[in-house]
């Protein structure tokens, strides 16, 4: 009882998530995954995502001054205490708590760890820390990795592709975002939504460009929500919202969701309009989270474990009147909510995504119906899988016809619109809408 009262357990899942990722390349949902089912406080679980969190978002500057602060680097054995130390500096960075509070559960964490003999190094450190931190920080490079905590890969793309925004993307990234709902019009309307919401103390709002979107301006338990286990709501970003407005489905369609899981999009799509939707997903374990998303919201679809840029594989031969192409792509725009990701994508992984990219929409582009409408979208900010892609595709494909929807949210490229991370409290996103004219 002692150590859940001291919060060693979260701690310690904070760094061994963080060392997951940083060291193993693992992705954070994953390891959080796995690691959050240890704890059985809700607080605790919350604590330790922040804190994995606040390590990932501030790693260059952590990682620099460990460097600073340790005469040596540790043994590969006792690898796990330079993250036991990452978590408390970054928590004495931020100030939430008292600083002994935060040396005392650093040092039970390393405890717990296995590695007790390393106690009195970590709290010496911790300590040290802590009577030089004007010092120390005054001293750190006066870099932008060092800064912002990005790669400098990422930075110098979006210093060339945003030259005015780049830093406040940046800064967007490193912020924690809001929560958005999705209201299931089977369900309920979004006022009646809303004034449960309301009831339950949450404040929110609904935006009237988003028919389906509802802000809380404060984190709630999902599962505590008034609907969400009925499935009357959903977590879904307003910018991922946007993808149905620019799809307009219609009763009777027949309707391709490309790259489908986790099953959020196609969920949407249904709950909008009584169609014929074909979820297609490479992965069978993807698949499945589709196939239990739809089965919470009580709502069907074709599933098909398959390859999209091989529709040969699993296409029945009949056109669709809509396809989404929510396109693999960096996740650059979503980076505030998976701080992984800036760790886990190098510069070589874009060119691979920019040709997945390319790839799959022409051999999906033969798929539509004359007069239907193909949605390219991507939750990314970089101009190579957005602009410069669509301007790719309007030129390999002349019978379209680009539907700009300039009363939708974002900033127009010309093709397609863009939303920064930020813009409207919404994730990055960038949303083409083109229609077919014709055959050929």
């Amino acid at each position: 009882m002692g150590k859940r009262v001291l919060g060693a357990e979260p701690r310690w899942l904070a760094a061994r998530a963080c060392l997951g990722v940083l060291d193993r390349g693992q992705a954070l949902d994953g390891v959080l995954s796995d690691l959050l089912q240890s704890l059985e406080s809700s607080r605790d679980r919350s604590l330790g995502r922040r804190l994995a969190h606040a390590v990932l978002r501030d790693w260059p500057a952590l990682n620099h001054l460990l460097g600073q602060l340790l005469e040596r680097t540790p043994r590969r054995r006792d690898r796990p205490v330079w993250f036991v130390l990452a978590v408390g500096l970054a928590e004495l960075r931020q100030a939430r708590e008292p600083a002994p509070a935060v040396v005392h559960a650093a040092v039970e964490s390393i405890r717990l760890a296995g590695l007790g003999r390393l106690s009195g190094l970590v709290n010496g450190v911790l300590r040290q820390f802590i009577r030089r931190r004007s010092e120390l920080e005054g001293a750190l490079p006066d870099d932008p990795v060092i800064r912002h905590g990005y790669p400098n890969w990422l930075i110098r793309l979006l210093q060339e592709d945003w030259p005015d925004d780049w830093i406040r993307i940046l800064e967007q990234g490193n912020q924690p975002p809001p929560l958005w709902l999705r209201v299931n019009r089977h369900y309920w309307t979004r006022d009646e939504a809303c004034r449960a919401l309301i009831e339950a103390g949450h404040a929110c709002r609904a935006p009237d460009e988003l028919p389906d979107a509802i802000c809380l301006k404060q984190r709630a338990a999902v599962s505590r929500l008034p609907g969400f286990v009925e499935g009357g709501l959903s977590v879904q970003d307003g910018a991922a919202q946007m993808v149905v407005e620019y799809l307009d489905p219609g009763d009777g369609d027949r309707v391709l969701d490309a790259c489908s899981a986790p099953g959020g999009k196609s969920a949407h799509i249904l709950e909008r309009a009584d169609v014929e939707l074909t979820a297609v997903d490479i992965d069978p374990e993807r698949l499945a989270d589709v196939a239990s998303t739809l089965e919470r919201l009580r709502l069907s679809a074709r599933l098909v474990a398959g390859d999209a840029t091989r529709p040969e594989d699993w296409w029945d031969g009949q056109p669709f009147d809509r396809i989404l192409i929510d396109a693999p792509c960096s996740a650059t725009g979503v980076i505030r909510r998976h701080p992984d990701i800036r760790w886990l994508r190098s510069q070589a992984d874009i060119q691979a995504l920019v040709r997945t990219q390319t790839l799959m929409v022409d051999k999906l582009w033969p798929l539509l119906a004359p007069g239907g409408i193909l949605v390219y979208s991507t939750c990314s900010v970089l101009a190579a899988e957005n602009r410069l892609q669509a301007q790719s595709l309007v030129e390999r494909h002349d019978a379209l016809e680009v539907l700009e929807h300039d009363e939708l949210p974002g900033r127009p490229q010309r093709p397609g619109r863009q939303l920064l991370p930020g813009d409207r409290d919404l994730d990055g996103f960038y949303h083409l809408a083109v229609r077919r004219l014709h055959a050929g």
